[in-house]
């Protein structure tokens, strides 16, 4: 080899080299991703969901109202029956024979009357013309009064019977569905007191009574006077009930009552909501959740939960500028709202907020901005 190549190329070896770079040189890595949300104000509709319990709408026990022998029951348990359809007979011959005892002490007791009204009409003229004493008129005027006062007495026992022989024949006060039968025929019922023979409650409608704590209510009253928030509805709100599995009752329901007393124990008010049952799926008893809408907000400023982050300092998110630094930002969010906080100070129209990303950023930071969407369901495979 030439005794000139190889310092040549040696230096055109060390040129390369150069060219190349060194660690010192590398060139910088490009800033990490994340999804952000911009902030825009939407309407929505504020739902508070309540523990509550259902309750028949009108309830009636059915009792014995006179005393005797029970003789048939004329209902099938657990059906539904009409107002004044019969559901029990008691024996009700003693009750007839009371009837017509009143009846001839009635007809006793205008003929009493008659035969007074009479001798009060004879005694008149004679009394003027002192053929009689005035103390043998006054004795007629006071048997006339006594005849009077024992009709009346009469009548009112006539119609003591008569009340008596129809309790005999128990019917339903209400209609509703009736459960079962508390006697059974040949049972001695209403001896010293008014004996239970059955219960019939009305199904359609059912209430749902609601307990709501009274700061909830105070601080919502607030936000309306205000007007940080309107009305749900003209009137009674909307109110959605959700059964014990998570399925949504099909019939909307409405708000008609508050209590006015708060309970000292819990703090709460009681509220009650009406929904109609027309296929008896509601009964009495059950426990459920109802979503009430109580008001809403015009411009609320909402963002996904996994975009606030809690600490012991209070909520915070992470803004992304204008010039791509992320901020930390602290913010109120007291109010969630489908699978959302609303959040009521701290954010306005325009903020990016960091959805997703947030282990690849922090405050200082330079980030490049994507948009985020919403995750959506998948359909299950088949």
């Amino acid at each position: 080899m030439n005794k000139f190549a190889c310092p040549l190329l040696l230096s055109t070896l060390l040129a390369a080299c150069g060219q190349s770079g060194g660690p010192g040189q590398a060139g910088a890595m490009p800033p990490p991703e994340v999804s952000v949300l911009t902030v825009a104000p939407e309407r929505i509709a504020l739902t508070t969901e309540l523990p509550g319990r259902l309750e028949a709408s009108r309830v009636a026990q059915v009792r014995a109202r006179v005393a005797g022998i029970v003789l048939q029951r004329a209902f099938r348990e657990g059906s539904e029956v009409k107002a004044d359809e019969i559901l029990f007979r008691i024996e009700p011959a003693p009750f007839q024979a009371a009837l017509n005892s009143a009846q001839a002490s009635l007809a006793k007791a205008e003929a009493a009357l008659a035969q007074s009204n009479l001798k009060v009409q004879r005694y008149r003229p004679l009394v003027e013309t002192s053929a009689i004493s005035k103390q043998e008129y006054d004795d007629a005027l006071t048997a006339q009064s006594q005849a009077s006062a024992d009709l009346a007495a009469s009548k009112a026992a006539l119609d003591t019977a008569r009340l008596n022989l129809g309790y005999a024949t128990v019917a339903a006060p209400i209609s509703g569905r009736i459960g079962r039968a508390l006697v059974t025929e040949g049972a001695l019922v209403g001896q010293g007191e008014a004996t239970p023979l059955a219960m019939i409650q009305q199904l359609d409608p059912i209430y749902v009574n609601l307990t709501q704590s009274s700061t909830e209510i105070s601080r919502l009253k607030q936000a309306l006077a205000s007007g940080q928030l309107k009305s749900a509805g003209q009137g009674q709100a909307k109110v959605t009930l959700v059964s014990e599995d998570g399925r949504i009752y099909p019939h909307p329901g409405k708000l008609f009552f508050s209590d006015l007393t708060v309970d000292e124990s819990s703090g709460a008010i009681l509220l009650r909501a009406e929904f109609p049952n027309p296929q008896r799926d509601l009964l009495p008893g059950m426990y459920v959740r109802a979503r009430l809408e109580q008001a809403v907000n015009e411009k609320a400023i909402t963002v996904p939960q996994q975009a606030v982050m809690r600490s012991t300092d209070g909520a915070s998110v992470w803004l992304v500028g204008l010039d791509g630094k992320v901020a930390a930002q602290a913010v109120t969010a007291d109010v969630q709202q489908g699978g959302k906080w609303i959040v009521s100070q701290g954010l306005k129209a325009g903020d990016r907020v960091i959805v997703e990303g947030l282990q690849k950023a922090k405050p200082g930071a330079v980030v490049k901005p994507m948009p985020w969407q919403a995750a959506v369901a998948s359909a299950p495979a088949k």
